[in-house]
């Protein structure tokens, strides 16, 4: 029996994609408006790729390794500065004042198209700021060893899984910065996805925010350092959709509260009372 959520060239994930990396692969003339496209995607994905290896190992060993070496009791200032920029500038940046902020960062008439590349720029360059300068504060309460080891590395593994897979039905091209500067090698203006229904939004509402709270709790070495951090995030994962859902409420109207009727917030299986 076919997985009906199952990728396909009919998928209008997939085909947003393929019709973006088409586009960009067959860019009109333009040797200014190109270079400019290609040289801001390689500093976006690089940046990108960079903050998610980041984040990846450092949770891996509950950020007690980390390269920042801020002499104590400094250092709790130094982090807590930068356990809050992230959630500050991220909000910040998707009000409509952000929104004006990153369509200038690009000087010319292209800051607008590259909008998008511009965002995911600035927070990769914050979540690597995050993860690569903490300064650790050398205690480790627990290191799971043995086959708690491998179950709970099985669970950091599906929890970052779980994430991409989110950040997928969510739109690839969007999370990912690849919507504006490819974009602007084809010419053309930027196209959003439209609401998200798909995949594991037909379960939850905000299943990346979900998703990135288990990358959380799944790590296998716990510090005060890691729980300060999950604390924080998961905190902020909880509240921060709010801001959002009442964007799409705005945007999407009827659709959006039939959706919201339907679909739970954070957990499967958990509706609003009527």
């Amino acid at each position: 029996m076919r997985d009906p959520d199952a990728s396909s060239a009919t998928d209008p994930r997939i085909a947003r994609l393929i019709a973006l990396a088409v586009g960009a692969l067959h860019p009109p003339p333009g040797i200014g408006r190109i270079a400019l496209a290609l040289a801001t995607g390689a500093v976006c994905h690089t940046l990108f790729a960079a903050a998610v290896l980041a984040m990846i190992a450092a949770m891996f060993f509950g950020m007690s390794e980390s390269l920042g070496r801020v002499p104590w009791p400094w250092a709790l200032l130094a982090n807590a500065a930068l356990l809050a920029q992230f959630p500050l500038a991220h909000s910040l940046l998707l009000t409509g004042k952000g929104a004006r902020v990153l369509a200038r960062l690009v000087p010319g008439p292209h800051g607008e198209t590259l909008a998008t590349t511009s965002y995911a720029i600035v927070a990769s360059a914050q979540l690597l700021a995050l993860f690569a300068l903490w300064t650790p504060s050398g205690v480790v309460w627990w290191r799971a060893e043995g086959v708690v080891y491998g179950a709970v590395l099985a669970a950091y593994g599906a929890s970052w899984l779980l994430l991409m897979k989110a950040s997928f039905d969510a739109g690839a091209e969007v999370q990912s910065g690849a919507l504006g500067w490819m974009s602007l090698a084809a010419h053309r203006r930027p196209v959003f996805p439209g609401m998200p229904t798909q995949g594991l939004f037909a379960h939850v509402r905000q299943p990346i925010y979900v998703a990135f709270a288990l990358t959380l709790w799944t790590v296998p070495v716990w510090t005060p350092d890691q729980l300060i951090l999950a604390s924080a995030y998961t905190a902020y994962c909880l509240l921060a959709p709010r801001r959002k859902e009442r964007r799409f409420a705005a945007r999407y109207g009827a659709a959006f509260e039939a959706y919201r009727a339907r679909v739970p917030y954070a957990l499967p299986g958990l509706r609003r009372a009527p």
